[in-house]
């Protein structure tokens, strides 16, 4: 199983063979895939950045938030709902600007999992 990001506005250009994988604490009305809300960020860390929107906070309480987590176990997770296929793990924000996608997929990378933002083939 391949890991990518991406963001919903991007999904109509992903193969039908990638599964998608929502990773935010909300995803937008019409979309029915699945959701894996335990690689969002709180709602406490949503609410403190829609006030402050300090980036370097931000990455200092998320990279908080993923510690807790087992990157391997998470993996198998995703591979299970999935069915073993390639996955996006998606959420709101275009790839060139900050979002939590792109920690997550600095997290992963970090342990040994490689994670990219979906480009096309």
């Amino acid at each position: 199983m391949k890991i990518y990001t991406s963001y919903f506005a991007n999904l109509k250009n992903i193969p039908d063979s990638i599964v998608p994988i929502s990773i935010c604490r909300r995803s937008p009305k019409g979309y029915g895939g699945t959701e894996y809300k335990l690689l969002a960020p709180s709602s406490a860390l949503l609410s403190e950045w829609h006030k402050n929107h300090d980036e370097a906070e931000y990455r200092f309480r998320f990279a908080k938030q993923l510690t807790s987590l087992d990157a391997s176990k998470i993996v198998d997770v995703l591979n299970f709902i999935s069915g073993g296929l390639d996955i996006v793990l998606v959420c709101y924000e275009g790839p060139s600007k900050f979002c939590h996608r792109h920690l997550v997929a600095e997290w992963f990378n970090k342990h040994g999992y490689d994670v990219k933002e979906w480009e096309g083939t």
